[in-house]
């Protein structure tokens, strides 16, 4: 995430919104730096876990999507990790993306990782290469591995799973990912009203994701909105898979945080 956070730096930047912000690691590291951030997720384990980390008073807290967000303008939108790939189909991709445009100030920016689809990384979904044991305090030994389910036209299905020693209990948490080419997200993105500034390569996965930051072109239209609650909450989310859901698998389970491998690259 250093990467990221020297886009804010870079941008001169002092408000932000982290979009699928999970269980807050990035916003965190936002308010740490003293950026008034709005994290936003649909996932009502993740904010929990993320609600009882200390500190959490710093970050303003949504459940939902963007298009629940009622407080703007922001200076930087973020997408990190797979959260552009969970919006699986386009009209939803396209209404986020409006939906962003209209909550960012004028030359706004909106910076979005996605795995480059020429490297294939789903062919690394399998237990061989993903395969972790972990000893977790209050949990026990857990075993977790991906698989991959299916490939279709760009879009992947995967499942994980989750071996509890404790009890022998297993749990799985299927997910689906959308790759889509280089091309396709800068389409997207100039239908939306970006300019895409600049595809960046991701420093810690060299070749095989793409950094796009992109410039607000027009103003989309929405009422001027200022001031961000932390108590604001709406069960209106539609995305269910998501880069965290094997976490919040286990978060339902036990209440508390789970630390998972990530996909292979």
């Amino acid at each position: 995430l250093e990467a990221y956070l020297a886009m804010v730096d870079e941008f001169g930047a002092r408000r932000v919104l982290d979009i699928g912000c999970g269980t807050g690691t990035f916003a965190f590291l936002l308010a740490a730096r003293g950026v008034d951030v709005l994290a936003v997720d649909p996932a009502t384990a993740s904010l929990v876990v993320a609600r009882a980390k200390p500190g959490a008073d710093r970050v303003q807290w949504l459940e939902g999507e963007v298009t629940d967000v009622k407080a703007w303008p922001f200076d930087v939108a973020f997408m990190t990790a797979n959260v552009a790939q969970v919006f699986v189909e386009d009209d939803h991709w396209a209404a986020t993306l409006h939906a962003i445009g209209q909550r960012l100030a004028p030359k706004g920016r909106l910076v979005l990782e996605t795995r480059d689809p020429a490297h294939k990384a789903w062919l690394e979904w399998n237990r061989a290469d993903s395969y972790s044991k972990c000893d977790i305090a209050g949990v026990g030994l857990v075993e977790s591995w991906v698989d991959l389910v299916c490939v279709t036209d760009g879009i992947v299905s995967f499942r994980w799973t989750f071996v509890f020693a404790s009890d022998g209990a297993v749990l799985t948490s299927d997910s689906t990912l959308r790759f889509r080419e280089r091309d396709e997200v800068a389409r997207s993105l100039s239908d939306a009203g970006f300019v895409v500034d600049e595809v960046r390569d991701a420093p810690d996965r060299p070749g095989r994701e793409l950094i796009f930051v992109a410039t607000l072109r027009t103003q989309a239209s929405a009422p001027t909105r200022t001031g961000l609650s932390a108590s604001a909450t709406t069960t209106s989310a539609r995305c269910s898979s998501t880069p965290g859901a094997p976490a919040r698998a286990c978060t339902a389970r036990w209440g508390s945080e789970v630390s998972i491998k990530p996909l292979p690259a």
